[in-house]
């Protein structure tokens, strides 16, 4: 057995001796399967003598607080009882790794349907008293703010857009568009005269990838980036990547009607997301970017 082996094994003995910690139960690793799709960290299926399944994510050990951000968003998920996420079993550190244990779900990867959009709309109907949440977390890789606020306004504007077209213009997107920018965030109130936001749990990160059902049907999100504020920004990012489908949404306006001025919002709230891709990927993002800001002060 080589160094590397040596430090895996160990890591697994920890990771394990966490887990039987944690459920009052021993546990002994047998399988680790890589899973695919972890564009960011390792992700595993881990398998027990007895059979049982977990799923491991792990990266770098100083990342360990972006997994306690996932796993207190995915308890805050779990709280509002409303739609399925995957359990929390443990997180922490090793030399080698930071990691988060959860419960493993075996996933059918189809299109957001009638039932995501029941679920969904229950857990926007649970509410906090102010937008933002107790702490930050991250988008992808980029850390992401979420200083509470009363105003909406200010909170869309000061904690997501800002922040964004600042590390946008250092990667090298284009002054004009970032005074277009600025611009846009002096003049957000004209897409709220006569709408306003409540305060609603919000998975954060809402694309099809995100989103699956388990072997019963259920509909199961994961990979939040949880925080309180208005429930189109959830609705407007499944709009991002080619949509759900038409049942998705003709069931969640079934649950929760959606406003009028939504149709204009939605890509003011996508205009976040697409600014993160071009922070993240750079590439095409950047014109997207440019042209959504372009559209929204058009209407201004």
């Amino acid at each position: 057995m080589n160094g590397n082996d040596r430090e895996n094994l160990r890591k697994r003995l920890s990771i394990a001796d966490h887990i039987s910690h944690t459920l009052n139960t021993t546990v002994q690793f047998k399988q680790f399967e890589i899973l695919g799709g972890g564009c960011i960290n390792q992700v595993s299926k881990v398998t027990d003598t007895k059979g049982r399944h977990w799923l491991i994510k792990e990266n770098s050990p100083y990342l360990l607080d972006v997994f306690i951000a996932e796993a207190e968003g995915l308890s805050e998920i779990q709280n509002s009882q409303s739609i399925r996420c995957p359990k929390v079993v443990c997180y922490g550190e090793t030399a080698q790794s930071a990691y988060l244990v959860l419960e493993y779900i075996t996933l059918s990867h189809d299109g957001g349907n009638a039932k995501t959009g029941e679920k969904l709309a229950l857990m926007h109907q649970y509410q906090g008293k102010i937008f933002g949440w107790y702490r930050d977390n991250t988008l992808g890789e980029t850390p992401q703010s979420n200083q509470e606020s009363i105003s909406w306004i200010e909170f869309w504007s000061q904690q997501r857009l800002l922040p964004q077209l600042r590390l946008a213009l250092k990667k090298g997107y284009p002054q004009s568009d970032y005074d277009n920018g600025l611009k846009l965030c002096d003049k957000l109130s004209v897409f709220f005269s006569n709408y306003q936001p409540i305060a609603s749990l919000l998975h954060g990160d809402l694309w099809g990838g995100n989103q699956a059902h388990d072997l019963e049907g259920n509909p199961v999100i994961f990979d939040p980036a949880v925080y309180y504020g208005d429930r189109e920004t959830d609705i407007a990012m499944t709009e991002l990547f080619g949509g759900f489908s038409a049942d998705f949404y003709s069931s969640y306006n079934d649950c929760y009607v959606l406003d009028d001025g939504y149709s204009t919002r939605k890509t003011l709230y996508n205009l976040y997301h697409a600014l993160n891709h071009y922070n993240l990927f750079g590439g095409g993002y950047a014109s997207q970017a440019s042209s959504m800001t372009k559209r929204l002060l058009a209407e201004v």
